[in-house]
């Protein structure tokens, strides 16, 4: 367990000694970047630093509408709608259908903020759609099927092979496209457009904000009349929505985005291009997450000052999860000294 005084972005410090950093999921860097923060603050003086009000109450600021007709345009949707989070994104929608009678069911790699009480992934895309198939013989109620559209383990992103075997036309897919949405990846569209392509009954997506645009915030993606139903519950109207200047930032920043979109993918092709022993790792098309197993790796780096992401998630008694993640803050040279180092401990 490693601890720090202020926001870990391209460079640490430890114990007084600086190190780098190529972790967590500021994947545009954005949290200190001048530039972005002169918008974020602007937005701030404007709109103030909370807003704890329901979005159901009679008062209501403009820029949630403006911003979620602004997201469902750049996904591909009918409709959207945000919340505080990316975990409330998806407790909204779990606890949405639960409540209308479905049954869940969760893909493997499932990430928690999908999942209510002690639900648990099945293990295998297989099992997943023996399970299906035997509730829809059974029930007339549409099953849910909830998954992330990254996993980090190529079950799922580019091409969605396990939830093919599914027999989409009769079942509801929630998907958690928080790691894709504003990021390089398809243009920064994330997966909404793919996963309809499959034709499933409905389909639903939910996402953290907070790794492709940098604020702290969530949204939900589907058709306007799940949007407005989903609008219409207790859940949603007893929750504080999203501070109004994270949400005016998504908009105002817009062009920053696009600019660190290229820089993170051309960070991702000097990655690659200098890596001998790419299959070391896991990882899908243009995402800058490097997912390993050989935990040489991290303690090599570490020896060389460079921390990544490595830890048991997500609690205590998981595997270890392991990962070089890139982001636009990182420069070239240190890409480059990464993939000399993992070179090197492979010679």
């Amino acid at each position: 367990m490693t601890y720090v005084s202020s926001f870990p972005a391209r460079k640490i410090k430890v114990n007084g000694v600086k190190k780098l950093y190529f972790g967590g999921t500021a994947y545009l860097g954005l949290q200190k970047h001048k530039k972005f923060l002169k918008i974020y603050f602007k937005n701030i003086k404007k709109y103030g630093t909370n807003y704890g009000a329901s979005r159901k109450s009679n008062i209501k600021i403009d820029v949630y509408d403006e911003a979620e007709k602004h997201l469902a345009k750049l996904v591909g949707s009918k409709a959207c709608v945000t919340l505080s989070s990316g975990y409330l994104a998806g407790q909204l929608a779990c606890n949405y259908f639960k409540a209308q009678g479905h049954s869940l069911f969760y893909a493997p790699n499932s990430h928690t903020a999908l999942h209510q009480n002690n639900s648990s992934n099945y293990a295998s895309y297989s099992d997943l759609a023996v399970a299906v198939e035997n509730h829809i013989k059974k029930s007339n109620v549409t099953p849910v099927v909830f998954l992330d559209s990254l996993d980090f383990y190529g079950l799922n992103y580019p091409n969605f092979k396990g939830l093919q075997q599914l027999p989409l036309d009769k079942i509801i897919v929630v998907a958690d496209d928080s790691h894709t949405i504003g990021l390089p990846l398809n243009n920064g569209t994330g997966c909404y457009a793919q996963l309809h392509k499959l034709n499933p009954k409905e389909l639903i997506v939910c996402s953290s904000l907070g790794k492709g645009f940098a604020v702290q915030a969530g949204a939900i993606f589907g058709t306007t009349k799940r949007i407005e139903e989903l609008k219409n519950t207790a859940f949603f109207g007893g929750a504080s929505p999203a501070t109004p200047a994270n949400i005016a930032t998504i908009l105002t920043a817009e062009s920053i985005y696009k600019k660190r979109q290229q820089k993170l993918k051309q960070h991702i092709q000097l990655f690659l291009k200098g890596l001998n022993n790419k299959e070391l790792f896991t990882f899908m098309p243009n995402h800058s997450a490097f997912t390993y197993s050989d935990q040489k790796i991290t303690t090599y780096l570490k020896e060389h000052n460079i921390i990544v992401t490595s830890f048991n998630y997500p609690d205590k008694d998981s595997p270890t999860m392991s990962r070089i993640v890139l982001s636009a803050h990182h420069k070239k040279k240190d890409i480059n000294k990464v993939v000399s180092l993992i070179n090197t401990l492979y010679d």
